[in-house]
């Protein structure tokens, strides 16, 4: 038997490579960007790892909205900022 496929996912701000389960899934929706913890929300997405740093830089950078394809207001900013805590 073989061992299980463990999907993959990068992280957009350092770009390492790591299980999907153990990033922080972002993803775009109508409404804006949030946080999206059961990793299945309709939309499209983007993974940051559990870094602090990558954390911080996600919500100041512009890494995340090229990988979205949409500008970030000020509120999805607000909130991407609350998940550096």
């Amino acid at each position: 038997m073989g061992r299980k496929h463990i999907p993959q996912r990068t992280c957009v701000v350092c770009r390492t490579t790591d299980a999907k389960r153990q990033l922080l899934r972002l993803v775009r929706t109508p409404e804006g960007v949030f946080v999206d913890p059961s990793g299945k929300a309709n939309g499209r997405g983007a993974y940051v790892c559990d870094d602090s740093a990558c954390r911080h830089k996600v919500a100041q950078g512009q890494a995340l909205a090229k990988a979205l394809r949409t500008e970030l207001t000020d509120a999805d900013r607000e909130r991407l900022r609350q998940i550096v805590v």
